[in-house]
């Protein structure tokens, strides 16, 4: 008898326990849940037949069709599943409604000596529960400041410092500007980067304060939810004021030894934001590979950009931090004194290293 699963408690079980996910290569590299291994039950043209033939002939020839796939390939599934949990024997199998694929394949593992349980209601109810999870309350604090400001190490060490954050950029493999792609591995698709930012809320005590980043709604072509953003607008800003040079200064290091051609590349996409001269300008400095220059161009564009946006907001939100030096540990301590109250918003308006 194959075990059947709420979302709430497969996922309480996943932190133990493989995942195996059984829909199609193209379905899994699409989407899927964060850690699933991907043993698919039919390969993608496989699964295009199968449906074809539903859609056609009806179910029973569909099902026909489909186990003379799945014939020779079973006890290649039964090697593949009993090397993920070679101790205990256990693991958790979906497929997309947790219907017949992964209650076949269950029953295939079950039958096996394995102890299989799937998903009610599949990934669909799983996505289900995805989007739900971003309407829930959440206690916010938004790291604001303009670009170069260091605002990802500054939020890597309030973690450090016992903080809860979400790296939404982290999450997007996208650093959030035009130059934000460079270094960075592929992006996931919006729906996998959904998945991902749910996988982080389920580690976190939702009652406890969360630090993420200022974000315009897309990082690079990943999208916060809906639900979570307007959360996010309307939580208190931190704005971190980081003099322009310090900035420049960072992002020289950051970028200066990336690829020539990159930099050129993420240039010309903001031409028309630039405006033909300054673009032209950006575009002489990096032949003379002064990094300096341009950083120092750009961010013009950049800082009005953020402004703009920070604009928007209820001015009552947002705490100014003017802070002299480039320093994330010590403006990470003085942030935490600041939101516990142990230092007066007043002072924090002159933080220095």
């Amino acid at each position: 008898m194959v075990h059947k699963l709420s979302v709430e408690e497969f996922l309480s079980k996943a932190r133990s326990l493989p995942i195996i996910d059984v829909r199609s290569p193209g379905e899994y590299d699409h989407a899927h849940i964060p850690g699933a291994v991907s043993i698919p039950l039919f390969d993608n043209d496989e699964r295009a037949q199968v449906g074809t033939k539903y859609k056609n002939a009806g179910k029973d020839a569909a099902v026909l069709i489909g186990l003379s796939m799945v014939g020779p390939k079973l006890a290649d599934f039964v090697k593949q599943s009993k090397k993920l949990n070679p101790q205990n024997k256990e693991v958790l199998v979906h497929c997309w409604r947790g219907g017949m694929r992964s209650g076949s394949f269950a029953w295939l593992l079950d039958t096996a000596g394995l102890t299989a349980s799937t998903l009610v209601g599949g990934y669909k109810a799983y996505r289900n529960a995805v989007l739900d999870s971003f309407a829930q309350p959440l206690k916010l604090i938004i790291l604001g400041g303009k670009t170069g400001s260091g605002k990802t190490d500054i939020l890597k060490e309030l973690a450090r410092q016992g903080e809860q954050i979400i790296d939404l950029e982290g999450l997007a493999n996208h650093k959030g500007s035009s130059y934000g792609a460079i270094g960075q591995r592929p992006q996931p698709a919006s729906e996998q980067f959904e998945n991902l930012l749910f996988q982080t809320l389920l580690t976190l005590d939702t009652n406890r304060r969360i630090w993420l980043e200022d974000e315009s709604r897309n990082i690079g072509s990943c999208f916060i939810p809906m639900a979570l953003w307007q959360q996010m607008r309307a939580a208190p800003v931190a704005f971190i004021d980081l003099p322009k040079d310090k900035r420049v200064t960072r992002l020289v290091t950051e970028y200066a030894n990336i690829d020539h051609s990159l930099l050129v590349e993420a240039t010309e996409r903001i031409r028309k934001r630039l405006g033909g001269k300054v673009t032209q300008d950006a575009l002489n400095a990096l032949t003379n590979h002064d990094y300096a220059t341009v950083a120092d161009l750009t961010l013009d564009y950049y800082d009005k950009a953020y402004l703009h946006g920070l604009s928007h907001r209820d001015p009552s939100t947002i705490q100014t931090i003017e802070t002299a030096n480039d320093n994330p540990e010590k403006t990470a301590k003085s942030l935490i004194e600041w939101v516990e109250g142990a230092t007066a918003p007043a002072s924090l308006t002159m933080i220095s290293s």
